[in-house]
């Protein structure tokens, strides 16, 4: 019989907690989120997210040293548990009477908006080879509120983290586009300011960029904008237990062996925690006060996980699909934008 004999150094390691291993990529993480979110503020078209993720690629490849096995426990771990965090934050920032506000009038066109994102996400997917998780996160990314959306669907499924950034480069993207042409399309079409913020809520990806055009239009127009965005946020709920679902599917086709997917973990953790704090908010357990620290910690958190993300990711990874992802997002947004004021004149809100 063989007696197995560990170095005491390789005994302190084998027992080394799982926050001290997880410290030191964690530091890396928080002090580029720390330079990622202030540019954020500066520049909110682009947003902490989208900055984040970029410092993580262009630090993480101009020193390899930090792509080493030491970090990466550090980087699994905000890359999943932080980012599930900030969508519980996120939470706090809708209030369910807001959505209630909205009516039973502009749902049609947000629901509209939901399938024509969804539908055009599989069937140009289909047509230009864009399949798989970058396929998913463009497609929820646009139908939903971008950002947050794709953070969510991809803490739900564990998208990989080139999909991932494709996605956000496709959203801010169309963010950044939206911005700047909607509020003097808006006025050479003359849209009232409802109509404007029913179609800057259900067209422009990131609650940034409709607020930044919503305002830009009119106050009347950016209110009504937001609280659209508000409500439009809340099908995060239902597409991801759908894509939950899917996925658990999927998975035991592949691997017959595999049980399946328990009911009580078809609703993910963070998405009913997501709920909790949006049912707080409604209930007034969350001062009007404390929302903007809510948000900053919310973003910082996304921002931490995309960080993260970059850090991990290899440029390689991203130029294997070529341009075909960014037309994929193209064709969804100009879909969503046209099929919105399309939505609002056949059912008279227009």
């Amino acid at each position: 019989m063989q007696v197995e004999v560990r170095s005491p150094a390789s005994s302190q390691a084998a027992a080394k907690p799982a926050f001290v291993e997880r410290l030191p990529g964690l530091l890396v993480v928080l002090a580029l989120a720390m330079a990622a979110v202030p540019l954020g503020r500066l520049v909110p078209v682009v947003g902490g997210p989208v900055f984040g993720l970029v410092l993580g690629v262009l630090v993480g490849s101009a020193v390899p040293v930090l792509r080493g096995e030491w970090s990466r426990p550090g980087y699994e771990f905000a890359s999943k548990f932080l980012l599930q965090v900030s969508i519980v934050v996120l939470g706090t920032g809708l209030s369910l009477q807001q959505v209630a506000k909205v009516g039973v009038g502009s749902l049609p066109v947000m629901l509209g908006t939901l399938a024509i994102a969804l539908g055009g996400a599989w069937l140009f997917g289909r047509l230009l080879g864009v399949r798989g998780d970058t396929q998913i996160l463009i497609g929820v990314g646009t139908a939903i509120c971008g950002a947050s959306a794709i953070a969510a669907t991809t803490a739900a499924i564990e998208a990989k983290k080139s999909s991932v950034a494709y996605a956000l480069a496709t959203i801010f993207t169309f963010n950044v586009v939206a911005v700047l042409a909607f509020p003097p399309l808006g006025h050479l079409m003359g849209l009232g300011p409802e109509a404007f913020g029913l179609w800057a809520g259900t067209a422009v990806n990131d609650t940034s960029s409709v607020v930044a055009a919503g305002y830009a239009y009119s106050q009347q127009a950016g209110d009504h904008a937001l609280v659209v965005k508000l409500t439009r946020s809340l099908m995060l709920v239902p597409i991801v237990i759908g894509l939950v679902v899917l996925k658990s599917r999927r998975d035991a086709v592949k691997t017959p062996s595999r049980r399946k997917l328990p009911w009580r973990r078809m609703l993910p953790l963070f998405l009913v925690g997501f709920l909790v704090a949006a049912g707080l908010r409604t209930a007034g357990l969350v001062p009007d006060e404390r929302q903007a620290d809510l948000a900053l910690v919310g973003t910082f958190l996304i921002t931490s996980a995309l960080v993260a993300i970059g850090l991990s990711l290899r440029v390689g990874e991203l130029r294997k699909a070529g341009p075909r992802p960014l037309l994929l997002g193209a064709i969804l947004w100009v879909c969503v934008t046209l099929g919105s004021l399309g939505l609002q004149l056949a059912t008279g809100t227009l």
